[in-house]
């Protein structure tokens, strides 16, 4: 029974010795991160030239207000009409568009 005590005890230090260099190598990461902190990033001039566009489309509405006022008035009064030929003509090309998807 001896020689299983010591085949554990020495586990035990070798497990302890283990854990005890992993203790270094964590604290020296956390030393090394620390010290490059104070990096900096800069953005390219493109960079900012996207995100001020970005910006600006931000804050466009999603669709033509006017048009939609003339459309709903020419509706209400009846004098709306659709073309069919344009209106097929503009699925069919839709759908060739999504086919590509």
């Amino acid at each position: 029974m001896t020689g299983v005590d010591n085949i554990r005890s020495g586990h035990v230090v070798a497990s302890s010795t283990l854990n005890s260099e992993s203790s270094v190598c964590i604290s020296a990461k956390k030393n090394e991160l620390a010290d490059t902190d104070n990096s900096m990033v800069s953005l390219s001039q493109q960079s900012k030239d996207i995100d001020e566009i970005s910006n600006k489309i931000a804050i466009l509405p999603t669709f033509d207000t006017v048009k939609v006022k003339e459309i709903k008035k020419a509706i209400n009064n009846g004098s709306y009409t659709v073309d069919s030929e344009k209106l097929a003509d503009n699925m069919i090309k839709f759908e060739k568009e999504l086919g590509g998807l």
